[in-house]
């Protein structure tokens, strides 16, 4: 199992940082990982949404079927789905008030036999690495 977290403090209210962050159709500007969605994307999540996106890690595209598990604006998203190979991945997506504006954080995290010994570690290592590149691409689309 890996478990990565990157947070970013932001510029603007909760909301105004949740506007941006939470919006699927923005991911292509600030999330590494997200290389393409499939079908259908949804102006905005929903509890009970589906969703498929091609991610890419370690130079390797992987489809993930999303579901969002929770959804509270401005402040939580929760989304989780299974890739190749079973593995299965949640993404916790939070925005919270800071000192000077908000505090956007994400918390990922990889299950699944192939996410084990050196492997696992490699994911963890490209992950944290996407994940902080991410935040610093929010906060340059936010500035």
């Amino acid at each position: 199992m890996g478990q990565i977290n990157a947070s970013v403090d932001l510029p603007g209210t909760p909301e105004q940082v949740w506007e941006v962050f939470s919006d699927p159709n923005n991911f292509e500007k600030w999330l590494t990982i997200h290389t393409k969605w499939k079908g259908e994307v949804p102006s905005e999540f929903k509890e009970g949404s589906k969703v498929t996106e091609v991610v890419t890690m370690m130079g390797m595209p992987n489809t993930i079927e999303w579901t969002v598990d929770a959804y509270e604006a401005p402040s939580t998203l929760s989304i989780s789905g299974t890739g190749m190979a079973g593995v299965k991945v949640r993404f916790d997506l939070s925005v919270q008030e800071a000192p000077g504006g908000s505090q956007a954080t994400i918390d990922a995290e990889f299950t699944g036999q192939m996410i084990v010994g050196a492997l696992g570690k490699a994911v963890e290592k490209d992950g944290k690495k996407n994940l902080d590149r991410s935040m610093e691409k929010l906060k340059e689309l936010l500035g």
